[in-house]
């Protein structure tokens, strides 16, 4: 056919000439990568990266050496040698890491010659170190001293390596943002800029149509302006835009095929595809900068399968020449920002709660595996004590030390680790290296109180004759030294440590074996008034199973009573008490029996000696009344359980414990408590612990929120606590663990207990199993309120830490320091806490307090003080010079910022203003500590 049709076989000549003419040309392109910004013109920033979780679907090691691909192909070493390869190959390149977990695993293993390359990699800006943290944190589960720390556990090994400050905050995917991340965790430790990705759905949409998906995040009422941070939230997804940019080797994007020698040449197509991502991005954008992030999870294995794309790209699309294109950063891309003197809209308050579509609320996670939830913050309040032993003791590095404990309580802060949304392995994984820590942690704190006790505080003491014991279980009523027989001539020491700054009255209980003993102040002598409490039939059964799983065995002993009494403990330090049997009980020493109820209607029972009583309907198990003489208040109050199954509706329950699913359905296990306040659809929530946050049902203050779920919808993450308040009253919840709660219905207040997600294509959330946990109720007065929840919120994150010695004859007092205190008993303002309170909160304790160092450090000379930022890796005062300082729309308030003033060496007397935070590098004698 082709013969009696010349003309085709002229359009097919025509066709194939061009390849003939480049025949000899197309052998090598020199691709121009030199580019730069361009004023006038479009300047889109090729960010590359690798988003590499700290554990998800695979354990941190498995992720690291690239072991277990059959769940997921991710090699972090993989990464960091083929980027540092390819990052030689082309001065121009640049590339962005974020994970120091992984990033400090691979330097310990490269060679002298690696790491003098990667320092000039660093030094030049070629590899940037941003965010700095140990891991990327999730912003809702975590504690902000937990943040603190692990931040600052990545941020000092940056300084000490390689010299430098990130200056740069990339939260690119946990699952919502806190305003805690954005004054504390970014405009604190100095950042100039904050990056992210998830925000709700209908607020992107919103956003993209006001070009205000970057906007000046002011999260702070008490520091205004002082703590703006410029946020740039990505139009889609931390991932490269839509059009096809991914180019992994098993990737499917469509490659440049730039050479006219091979079929598919394809240059202005690609070209194309991207200067359409581009102007598609701009639209929604202000100025002339975009940022294209070149990367997702785990990518970057092969590197050159992304730089060379990323090569040609901006070569043929400056060639191009409708838009400009480059390696940036995003230290790069936000100076662009700043030098572009724009006026950005303002962000207050947080990006709570976040759904990627009508039906897709990510908040069930703030109440995910609740036992992992609270073992890390039993763990991080003994990292907290231990780190404060420790230090009075004197820190030995060839003996045992908390740093095991730091990494893995880092570690577990990940995004994918406190808030539960990893593989059940992964979890174990994670729970595992906490308890590896926390054995390590425990000699030290053993180790140091022997020290003291013995009164030998110099890092020379190594080995104290005095031994103390601890009871990780103490919570399920298992303690083998308190549950020993005590023999004739033999006591029991109870030394009960206190790491806050203020004395602390508290009631302490231990399980005992025999009714008959006595308790003794040992640092007077005087007898110590006790109580004697059944222990419940549903403890010892939490008792025998998880004590099994612990030893191996069931233990051989079984406690019959808690031994309830009072303790009285100095800041900083610690009062001693000794038990010991006795023919009867002691004179003081009261025995209660169990309330057996009688199953009629009318059965309630009161509870409370003195000012505050409850009222309880027995029959139906239900708390009806609360009373508080002291305060005068008065209050009908009911808690009641329920749960819901998936978005199929919910049904009440009044059973608490395992979550029967036998039904096929997964659960959700929640406790309301009802009052009859009028609230008018408003509740309050705190922060990562510190600032209560207003929230209003059914409502976003930034849009117009479209109501599709108006129970996850209105959850929000709960570190500390929640309160209502109406026109007479406040009812304050705290809790012991980060979960999930809100207000349903005006007057009420609903927490999610546990739950047990069926079924679940990557994981499950936590075992359907009991898990034991504690809520602190009070109803005050309209106003007073929030001095009960500052301090008592203090006091149960940082609960007393109590150990267990023998003492076979003789008087402890005699031999031992009965009573200690590393500040000689000075109690730092009851406002301080090393936090302070917001503006507002309380009128007694929202004011300026001092600190005394020479008071707080007694038998300690300080030789020098330096501020510093939040993470101790630059001084105040420069952070301050150098800190980009944003406009942002509309009529700015006059505002009122509290702060202390510098503190003068000469007096040593340091300033804290309502909500402050300060941070200090003191020099004692040679020996320098941070606090």
């Amino acid at each position: 056919m082709a013969y009696h049709r010349p003309s085709g076989l002229l359009v097919l000549l025509i066709f194939f000439a061009p390849a003939f003419y480049y025949l000899s040309e197309a052998d090598y392109i020199a691709y121009n990568t030199t580019a730069g910004i361009v004023p006038g013109k479009l300047n889109v920033h090729l960010v590359p990266h690798s988003h590499d979780d700290v554990g998800w679907l695979k354990t941190i090691d498995q992720y690291y050496v690239g072991s277990n691909n059959s769940i997921q192909g991710a090699c972090v070493r993989n990464v960091l040698d083929s980027v540092v390869s390819a990052l030689l190959e082309d001065k121009n390149r640049k590339f962005i890491y974020v994970e120091q977990a992984f990033f400090q695993r691979w330097w310990m293993q490269q060679s002298n010659a690696i790491k003098k390359i990667v320092k000039g990699l660093i030094r030049s800006g070629r590899l940037e170190l941003i965010n700095g943290g140990f891991c990327m944190h999730d912003e809702a589960a975590s504690h902000y001293i937990d943040m603190i720390d692990q931040t600052t556990l990545g941020h000092r090994f940056i300084k000490q390596e390689f010299g430098q400050i990130p200056r740069i905050g990339w939260q690119i995917d946990p699952f919502g943002h806190s305003a805690v991340q954005a004054y504390l965790l970014s405009a604190e430790v100095g950042f100039d800029a904050l990056y992210f990705s998830r925000i709700d759905y209908q607020d992107r949409d919103e956003r993209k149509d006001l070009k205000s998906l970057e906007v000046v995040w002011r999260g702070s009422k008490t520091f205004g302006s002082s703590t703006d941070v410029f946020t740039g939230i990505f139009p889609v997804n931390y991932e490269p835009p839509p059009g096809g940019f991914y180019f992994e080797v098993n990737d499917d994007s469509p490659v440049i095929q730039d050479d006219l020698l091979l079929f598919d040449y394809n240059v202005q197509e690609r070209v194309n595809d991207f200067v359409s991502a581009a102007i598609s991005q701009a639209n929604i954008t202000r100025t002339n900068h975009i940022m294209f992030t070149m990367g997702t999870d785990f990518k970057y294995q092969y590197a050159n399968s992304w730089f060379k794309q990323m090569d040609k790209f901006i070569h043929y699309v400056n060639k191009d020449g409708r838009v400009n294109t480059f390696y940036s950063t995003p230290s790069i891309y936000t100076d662009a920002k700043y030098d572009a003197n724009e006026f950005w809209p303002l962000k207050t308050d947080d990006f709570f709660p976040y759904a990627d579509g009508p039906n897709r609320y990510w908040t069930g996670y703030f109440s995910s595996r609740p036992g992992f939830k609270r073992f890390v913050r039993v763990l991080s309040a003994y990292y907290l004590a231990a780190r404060q032993l420790e230090f009075l003791k004197g820190r030995n590095s060839s003996g045992p030390t908390t740093d095991s404990l730091a990494d893995a309580l880092a570690t577990a802060q990940h995004h994918d680790a406190i808030s539960g949304t990893e593989q059940q392995h992964v979890a174990n994984d994670y729970a595992k290296r906490l308890s590896i820590g926390y054995a390590e942690a425990e000699k030290i704190v053993g180790l140091s109180l022997g020290c003291l006790t013995e009164s030998l505080s110099s890092s020379d003491c190594y080995d104290p004759a005095t031994k103390f014991e601890q009871c990780p279980l103490l919570n399920i009523s298992y303690c083998p030294p308190s549950e020993a027989e005590l023999s004739q001539g033999k006591s029991l020491v109870v030394l009960v440590y206190n790491s806050l700054g203020w004395k602390r009255e508290d009631v302490i209980r231990i399980p005992v074996v025999s009714d008959s003993v006595i308790i003794h102040d040992s640092s007077n002598g005087r007898e110590i008034e006790c109580q004697l409490l059944p222990i419940s039939d549903a403890i010892m059964r939490l008792r025998s199973r998880y004590v099994k799983a612990y030893l191996g065995s069931s233990p051989s002993a079984r406690p019959k009573f808690w031994l309830v009494f009072p303790v009285s403990v100095p800041p900083l330090g610690f009062s001693t008490y000794v038990i010991s049997s006795a023919t009867k009980r002691g004179s003081i020493t009261s025995l209660s029996t169990s309330y057996l109820s009688k199953g009629t209607s009318k059965d309630n029972m009161e509870i409370g000696p003195g000012d505050l009583k409850l009222l309880y309907n027995v029959e139906k198990q239900e708390l009806s009344y609360y009373s508080n003489k002291r305060s005068s208040v008065k209050s009908s109050l009911g808690q009641s359980y329920k749960y819901y199954i998936g978005a199929v509706g919910d049904k009440t329950d009044p059973q608490v414990g395992p979550m029967p699913i036998e039904d096929g359905n997964g659960k959700e296990l929640a406790t309301q408590f009802t009052t009859r306040m009028r609230t008018n659809k408003i509740f309050y929530t705190d922060s990562n612990g510190r600032d209560f946050l207003k929230r209003i049902r059914n409502y976003r203050s930034d849009w117009v929120l479209q109501v599709h779920q108006p129970v996850a919808g209105n959850y929000y993450p709960i570190n500390l606590g929640i309160y209502l308040q109406d026109n007479r009253t406040e009812l304050s919840l705290l809790v012991d663990r980060s979960m999930g709660g809100s207000s349903i219905q005006d007057g009420q207040v609903e927490l999610m207990l546990h739950r047990y997600i069926l079924p679940r294509l990557s994981c499950k959330l936590g075992l359907p199993d009991s898990i034991q946990g504690k809520f602190y109720l009070r109803i005050d007065p309209l106003g007073e309120g929030a001095k009960w929840r500052r301090t008592t919120g203090q006091e149960i994150y940082s609960p007393l830490l109590i150990a267990f010695s023998e003492q076979d004859g003789g008087n402890w007092a005699n031999s031992h320091v009965p009573k200690f205190s590393a500040t000689d008993s000075y109690c730092l303002p009851e406002n301080v806490a090393m936090i302070t309170l917001q503006v507002g909160e309380d009128k007694d304790l929202s004011k300026m307090a001092t600190v005394d160092l020479r008071k707080l450090f007694p038998v300690k000379t300080i030789s020098k003080i330096t501020e510093t930022n939040l993470s101790a890796n630059q001084e105040i005062s420069e952070m301050k010079k150098k800190r980009l300082k944003w406009k942002v729309e509309g009529n700015t308030r006059s505002e009122t910022v509290v702060r202390g003033k510098p503190v003068d060496p000469s007096e040593l007397l340091v300033e804290l203003g309502p909500m402050e935070i300060r941070t200090f590098l003191l020099n004692f004698q040679h020996v320098r500590h941070q606090v």
